[in-house]
């Protein structure tokens, strides 16, 4: 009897100490669900530093900046961590040096395949509110970080992957805490890293030091006579000086110099709308009279930004200049200003345009040259967190 009655004790204190056990490691669990939140989260507004002749810039609602989100962001941005190898990212094809462009014809990612076109500019891409990329294919800054993770000819990744990792990772759990409030690093989404991301770039906005800015603002002796013939005859401005209309501003418009629509410069000739080799805005518009259009980039820091089209075909911006100068290429779409560059040649019928002396291009070329922004290139803000 003694024996059973102290069998039955160890069983009962056996089991209990199961149970106990047991939970133990449910009450564990529960708190890992917020394992973040030790972490304090107090977002702090951050203010996107603009020139005083630049609108402020719009930020969504749902993504309101601030300090952690831009810097969480950054960090992103320059983090291999987001392609499938871990040897490129976002960077590498926006460097800060060159305006956030990488310097070739046309971007190739990590598995050495060239992609169809060449990487733009994302200075004061904040900005562009009619589309992003070449073709405009999609309208918020959000929506694009999304698409290069897993595209197959850049970072060739999946984002369950890339979530995976930052959720793994020492560090990003708990930024990602500071920059959205998340309880726990199960909440990371690749949602949430594209906001991030979004919020850095939308601090990529001109210091307004150039030459150029420095002459909007007052300052007449910061462009030289030749450099104000090339600011003449880019603006439509130059007849009273005998100067020809070059036509640029009608497609490079507005304080960012891009004008946020799509063009057919004529690059490419095409005998009909279904003839270009890259159909650029058509396929995402659904209209065939937008087939051989793109977006048009920006000009500003244009200087550091070659080689220069959608696909990078010109070294130099001389190059670019002979081509308007020429007329460039018919085809059925292409922008009729094109034609028109230069003087109207008496007599002429249909109306010809005599293009551009090599001086009216150099002018050109040289006012080109007062819109280079040092100082946002060399911004600390904006530079590699991990050098």
């Amino acid at each position: 009897m003694r024996k059973f009655l102290l069998y039955s004790w160890l069983s009962v204190i056996i089991l209990s100490g199961l149970l106990l056990g047991q939970g133990c490691k449910k009450d564990a669990s529960i708190e890992e669900k917020g394992d973040l939140m030790h972490i304090p989260y107090d977002p702090k507004p951050y203010k996107i530093i603009k020139p005083p002749h630049f609108p402020e810039v719009p930020v969504p609602p749902d993504n309101p900046m601030t300090v952690d989100g831009v810097q969480l962001g950054r960090r992103l941005f320059y983090d291999p961590i987001l392609s499938a190898d871990s040897t490129q990212s976002c960077s590498s094809c926006h460097m800060p040096h060159l305006s956030f462009t990488d310097g070739l014809p046309v971007s190739v990612g990590i598995d050495g395949i060239a992609g169809r076109r060449s990487s733009m500019s994302l200075l004061n891409i904040a900005y562009a509110t009619n589309g992003l990329f070449w073709d405009g294919r999609v309208r918020t800054l959000e929506e694009q970080a999304l698409l290069p993770v897993e595209d197959p000819i850049e970072l060739h990744n999946t984002w369950p992957n890339v979530i995976e990792k930052l959720k793994k990772h020492p560090v990003y759990p708990e930024l990602f805490r500071k920059a959205f409030g998340i309880r726990d690093r199960e909440e990371i989404t690749k949602e949430l890293a594209a906001k991030a991301i979004a919020q850095f770039e939308r601090i990529l906005i001109s210091s307004g030091t150039s030459r150029f800015d420095r002459f909007l603002q007052g300052d007449l002796d910061a462009l030289d006579d030749e450099e104000l013939d090339g600011k003449l005859m880019f603006f439509e401005e130059g007849a009273r000086a005998g100067l020809p209309d070059a036509q640029c501003f009608h497609c490079h418009g507005g304080f960012t110099l891009t004008g946020n629509q799509y063009f057919n410069n004529g690059i490419d000739e095409a005998s009909t709308l279904d003839d270009f080799k890259d159909k650029g805005r058509g396929p995402i518009s659904g209209r065939r009279t937008d087939n051989g259009k793109f977006r048009t980039p920006t000009l500003r820091n244009i200087a550091l930004t070659a080689p220069y089209m959608h696909d990078g075909r010109f070294q130099t911006l001389e190059d670019v200049l002979d081509h308007y100068s020429s007329h460039g290429k018919n085809s059925p779409n292409k922008d009729p200003l094109i034609d028109q560059i230069g003087f109207l040649i008496p007599g002429s019928n249909p109306p010809k345009y005599t293009g551009l002396t090599p001086y009216q291009k150099r002018a050109i070329i040289k006012f080109l040259h007062t819109l280079t922004d040092t100082a946002f290139i060399n911004n600390p803000d904006i530079q590699n967190p991990f050098k």
